[in-house]
């Protein structure tokens, strides 16, 4: 059970590197083409969380991942079925039955607890959650430089393209340098009410958010880091304030053009926070 609601505000960057791939446009990173200004999905972040999570409690009852790719989803809907006794190819006609299996996957997947999920498919469905965390797509502060780098390639892949040499030209797509700015949310309602998110869960999760990318490194992502946690906890399930209040108490500006790495920004705090509302910097 959780007692507070909280806010939070996510601050990382990546240096050359592509931290979140367009497939429609060719998997340059994201960028709002009226503005210029970079994003990054929430799928791409809880992705993140979600490995990590798994890393650590690998095996640990509880701790299942179920959004992966290892197999079908229907069938994990089947084990729920099978784990708790129930009669199976109803189609979710039996509602006892659904709210039945739909536990019995907040009890041992992490992310259906945290994040919620829909499971409404096949022919054993456990229904519908809605998470208790959830997390906006993140925007850059500054608009965002992207830069096609020529890479050459060493290894052909067929004999016929090794003909015409041993080596052929690539493209990396990257950006130099942005600092992202993600907000995020966490419901004590819908955690004591719908999932059972616990407390145990909810420093788990800062624990992956902390440290999601340091278990996330590749050559296509470059370096990316995350700078800053900045939790709102208020004294009691529903909130003291709109959280939009307290996100504007946080502000990033721009101090050196253009920039190319974290010190290049100010964070300002204004602790002026409304009453039953406490700053918590994670990081």
């Amino acid at each position: 059970m959780i007692n507070n609601r909280y806010d939070f505000i996510m601050l990382f960057d990546v240096e050359n590197g592509n931290p979140n791939g367009d497939p429609d446009a060719g998997n340059t990173p994201r960028i709002d083409a009226e503005s210029g200004y970079g994003y990054i999905t929430d799928v791409c972040l809880k992705r993140k969380i979600r490995n990590y999570v798994e890393l650590v409690k690998e095996g640990e009852k509880g701790y299942r991942i179920l959004i992966k790719a290892d197999r079908a989803l229907n069938s994990k809907f089947d084990e729920a079925y099978e784990a708790e006794n129930l009669k199976k190819g109803q189609k979710g006609k039996n509602t006892d039955d659904v709210n039945k299996a739909r536990e019995y996957m907040c009890k041992n997947y992490f992310d259906v607890r945290a994040f919620g999920a829909v499971m409404s498919t096949g022919d054993n469905p456990c229904g519908i959650v809605r998470g208790p965390v959830q997390i906006n797509f993140s925007r850059s502060i500054s608009p965002i430089n992207i830069q096609d780098v020529t890479i050459t390639r060493q290894a052909r892949t067929t004999g016929d393209r090794m003909e015409t040499g041993s080596t052929e030209m690539g493209k990396k797509s990257i950006i130099p340098y942005a600092l992202y700015r993600a907000e995020g949310y966490v419901s004590a309602a819908l955690a004591n009410k719908v999932t059972d998110l616990s407390e145990g869960d909810l420093e788990l999760l800062w624990t992956a958010i902390i440290n999601m990318f340091e278990e996330d490194h590749s050559a296509a992502r470059g370096k990316m880091c995350m700078r800053k946690l900045i939790v709102f906890k208020h004294d009691n399930v529903l909130g003291n304030c709109p959280s939009h209040i307290l996100f504007d108490k946080i502000k990033v500006k721009e101090v050196s053009a253009p920039p190319r790495c974290f010190s290049d920004y100010s964070i300002t705090i204004d602790a002026d926070l409304p009453s039953g509302v406490e700053l918590i910097e994670k990081i």
